[in-house]
């Protein structure tokens, strides 16, 4: 008992309060920077050798590892090399492909160089852009393209003001703009037809309000909503057609003369302005609770789904005037965007659908609870939850879309693809590396659009996830 009060008397004269802050130590070296991300990420998965099984795991981890470092390494430098280290760069005596011969071809480069002719790529940069659209005229083009650019930078500002009023402007006056500086409008279309077809439409939505209020029966009344679209589509597609119709002073250029990333653009950011809400239509009509606009959303959806772009844009460009009447026909960029924009909405039905299946039941009772209309519920409650859940989908539609522009070269329209095979059959350029430099070309402007997009997702995942977080 003595010793054990003598040995806490000790512990009590040793005992030490600290009475200043501890320095503050820098984390271990495996905790953070870049020797903590690679011990997390690399080697933490090849360290164990507790047992002879952990050990063969670390070891074929490490072997793995290391193969694909070598290989992605390899690739890499491969690419550099071609692209950048051994390219050709520039063509100062104008010999076209004897600047990317070797010896053995005629040519001064070394026997054995592989590189890319960017040369190649300068002179066909005119072509790969925008086509055979008229040189004089490409202001226009690119008077269209720096208005998209700047009115979409604005609207994706979130701190700029009248954002909503200008994306307003961006969906409903931009695309007539462009369509008259791409165009050059003065299409020749008689005023008479124009007139006679806004007429037409007029009544329509006037027999759609009739029906809405009661005066042409119970039936009738159920299809208001669809008559009334209906006229307001005439009426939109007439006065596109009147404004087309008005000399503006510029020089016409028909759609067989755009081409390249022109053709491109045009196709996508169609289907993707209009298949979203169009996709959001299908979408309410296939959950709607009316079996006649369920079945003819279902059937539509289906029907799209079930068949091939290729085989619609087929179909569009040459078998659909072999049903019109003599006489009528439509532009062949027209129809393709019309079969992409129909076959895009279709998917981003399903899409959609995925997202209002994902609210929960109590949503739209709140809804209705609140007293909220079928369409006010939507609009504010029930769609920017859907949506917002289904964004990465939708962007992956996008991204698709884009990407499967390069199927209308198939009906004859040289979209950035079809602009760049056309290119490579310039016999004045023949170089074995002529192929592959330009399919790198395009593959980076693809790579560079679909990018943005996906990150633009990431960025919008992100946002609206903190704020349902607070």
């Amino acid at each position: 008992m003595a010793e054990k009060n003598k040995a806490v008397k000790q512990q009590s004269e040793q005992a030490f309060v600290r009475t200043t802050d501890a320095p503050l130590l820098p984390p271990p070296a495996t905790e953070a920077g870049i020797t903590g991300w690679l011990w997390h990420n690399v080697f933490a998965s090849m360290a164990d050798y507790s047992s002879v099984g952990a050990m063969i795991r670390s070891l074929s981890v490490a072997a793995l590892s290391v193969f694909l470092l070598y290989f992605g390494f390899t690739q890499i430098y491969t690419l550099l090399d071609f692209s950048l280290f051994s390219a050709v760069w520039s063509d100062p005596d104008g010999i076209k492909r004897e600047a990317c011969w070797t010896v053995d071809q005629g040519g001064s480069l070394p026997s054995g160089w592989h590189g890319a002719c960017w040369p190649f790529i300068y002179a066909k940069h005119k072509f790969i852009m925008y086509g055979p659209y008229p040189s004089e005229e490409l202001w226009r083009v690119n008077l269209s393209v720096l208005i998209g650019l700047i009115g979409l930078g604005y609207v994706l500002i979130e701190k700029m003001p009248w954002r909503r009023e200008v994306g307003a402007g961006m969906l409903t006056l931009y695309p007539l703009v462009a369509f008259i500086l791409l165009t050059g409008g003065n299409s020749a279309t008689p005023f008479g037809s124009i007139g006679l077809w806004l007429i037409i439409g007029l009544a329509v939505i006037s027999v759609g309000r009739l029906a809405k209020q009661g005066y042409l029966g119970a039936n009738m009344g159920e299809f208001h909503a669809l008559i009334g679209l209906t006229g307001w589509v005439f009426v939109i597609y007439n006065a596109v057609r009147g404004v087309g119709a008005v000399d503006f002073g510029l020089e016409p250029v028909d759609t067989r003369d755009w081409g390249g990333l022109l053709i491109t653009l045009v196709v996508a950011v169609t289907g993707i302005v209009a298949s979203l809400p169009l996709g959001i239509v299908l979408a309410l009509g296939r959950r709607s609770e009316m079996p006649v606009a369920r079945l003819i959303c279902t059937i539509f959806i289906e029907f799209w789904r079930g068949v091939p772009l290729i085989t619609v844009l087929f179909m569009a460009s040459v078998m659909l005037p072999l049903f019109l009447p003599e006489g009528v026909n439509f532009d062949n960029l027209l129809r393709a965007l019309i079969g992409v924009m129909l076959f895009s909405a279709a998917y981003m039905a399903e899409v959609i659908r995925g997202g209002l299946q994902a609210i929960d039941k109590g949503q739209y009772e709140g809804a209705q609870a609140m007293g909220l209309s079928y369409w006010q519920s939507m609009r504010l409650i029930i769609l920017p939850q859907a949506l917002t859940h289904v964004i990465p989908g939708i962007v992956n539609t996008f991204i698709g879309l884009f990407k499967d522009t390069t199927l209308v070269s198939i009906v004859g329209i040289f979209d950035l693809l079809g602009a760049g095979q056309s290119a490579i059959a310039d016999a004045a350029w023949s170089s074995p590396v002529q192929a592959v430099t330009m399919y790198l070309y395009i593959a980076v402007i693809f790579f560079v659009f679909c990018f943005g997009m996906s990150r633009y997702s990431i960025y919008m995942e992100n946002k609206l996830s903190k704020s349902r977080r607070h």
